[in-house]
């Protein structure tokens, strides 16, 4: 294998708690689209694709995401290895896991990406790969950093010492988030980048210094992966032995600590679009100030961001907000304290309340499911099948369902009997009766799902057989 080759290792586990309502546990803010279909994830496999060097991606996600990632990659037409974590142990132990998968083929160069970041110069950053690559190549670690535009203070800093050529300086120390005042000291001194999360590194490198720096954190991960399985597509590490990792990020884990460690800082536009008002920097203002996106009507306003996802929003009179809609939630906070988002969706996890969870526009990896209507015993979605694909074979402890076929053909298992249904007929399927839906053709197929019983819950299907790997029977 030639010496330069370069494989992306991307990291889509967050839940991007700061941008609710849009971002949701089950929906994060890397998948959000972002207009004209556009996500963040696939911004980054786009970029990973401009590198010259760059092979397939490893990508490591959760089970939650899975199904999103695989629909992206059948969009880009992109192969890949996807890694699961059994659980959320930060991100020293996830590329862990995919230097494990590294080492055990070739001693690669991996390039360490998050999914949610946007890079206006990718020129830039490839450039800035290819020296990295020279200096991984020679056994040190890299961290890109961002030169500052300005003092910010919701990103972490990368002290640089000693030169290495070029732009390479060795890393000095790690500062998290200052406040404002440190922040203008920090920039001013010319001595700092932002910190933004990015790493290129052998893989035999990374997981050397990590048994050294971190022996637990890589002992769990290796006993995970030795006792890993294989789920079709999707990699399974032992969910009890990586669940005993530490949770660190590789900043404690590694780099702190490693002498190993240099930084590049790249002069480009970048953002982790951690907040709303990365959202308003990131975009171009009117006159007024106002960022506005989507069905939007705005009076005697100024300097606003202002999201409408669903229907019409109209503001007059306001000034310095963040307001954005969403089927189910309106978020209305001062630009000041968007940073404290995450507050509201704690109170929402506290109250076990699903707008914090998913939206009602909810992907499967079969197609999609709306709820259009929702009551105590009674809930009407929007189901739409994607050609040649099917639903588990279920049933239901708690509730009973009627069908009803908007478009297309509809293929329906109700216990022993297997029978079509076309455009405006339906059927009903009893509580606790056996069944199945399938699109045996070649265009969607949409149908209005009516539920009534006790109880609505998601969590009440009992799966059967699944092309998807989620039969629990």
């Amino acid at each position: 294998m030639p010496e330069s080759h370069l494989t992306p290792v991307i990291l889509c586990g967050g839940s991007g708690t700061r941008l609710w309502p849009l971002s949701r546990v089950h929906a994060p803010k890397q998948f959000v689209d972002l207009g004209g279909g556009r996500t963040l994830f696939g911004d980054t496999l786009a970029r990973a694709r401009r590198i010259p060097e760059a092979g397939a991606p490893i990508i490591v996600t959760n089970e939650h995401h899975r199904f999103s990632v695989l629909n992206h990659l059948a969009k880009e037409k992109q192969d890949a290895v996807i890694i699961l974590e059994p659980s959320p142990r930060n991100t020293a132990a996830a590329i862990a896991l995919a230097a494990m998968a590294m080492s055990e083929q070739d001693d690669d160069l991996m390039l360490v990406l998050p999914s949610d970041h946007v890079i206006t110069e990718p020129e830039i950053f490839c450039q800035g790969v290819s020296e990295g690559i020279k200096l991984a190549a020679e056994g040190h670690i890299v961290t890109f950093g961002i030169v500052p535009k300005g003092p910010e203070t919701g990103y972490g800093y990368i002290e640089g010492g000693a030169s290495l050529g070029s732009k390479a300086r060795r890393v000095e120390r790690f500062i998290e988030k200052p406040d404002r005042a440190t922040a203008e000291k920090l920039v001013a001194s010319g001595k700092y980048s932002w910190n933004s999360g990015m790493f290129l590194f052998r893989a035999r490198v990374f997981l050397e210094e990590l048994a050294a720096q971190a022996a637990d954190i890589y002992q769990a991960v290796a006993t995970a992966w030795q006792k890993r399985d294989k789920d079709g597509i999707f990699i399974r590490p032992e969910p009890q032995a990586f669940t005993s990792a530490q949770a660190l990020s590789i900043d404690y884990a590694v780099m702190e600590k490693t002498q190993k460690a240099c930084v590049l800082a790249l002069a480009t536009g970048w953002s982790d679009l951690g907040s709303w008002e990365a959202f308003y920097q990131n975009a171009t203002p009117d006159a007024q100030g106002n960022v506005c996106a989507g069905d939007v009507i705005c009076e005697e306003s100024t300097n606003n961001y202002l999201k409408a996802c669903n229907r019409l929003l109209a503001v007059v009179g306001v000034d310095n907000l963040a307001i954005v809609e969403t089927a189910d939630a309106v978020l209305v906070a001062s630009r000041d304290h968007v940073q404290s988002v995450k507050k509201i969706v704690d109170r929402l996890k506290k109250g076990h309340r699903t707008e914090c969870e998913e939206h009602r526009l909810v992907h499967r990896p079969w197609g999609s499911y709306e709820t259009l209507v929702l009551d105590a015993r009674f809930q009407v979605k929007r189901i739409i099948v994607n050609p040649k694909a099917e639903l588990s074979l279920q049933m239901h402890h708690h509730r009973a369902e009627h069908w009803v076929v908007v478009s297309g053909t509809a293929e329906v298992t109700k216990g022993e009997s297997v029978f079509l249904l076309t455009e405006n007929e339906s059927t009903y399927i009893p509580l606790g009766q056996k069944h199945r839906l399938r699109n045996p053709g070649i265009i969607p197929l949409v149908i209005i799902e009516i539920q009534s019983g006790s109880y609505l819950g998601e969590d009440d299907i009992v799966r059967f057989e699944d092309r998807y790997g989620r039969s629990q029977a």
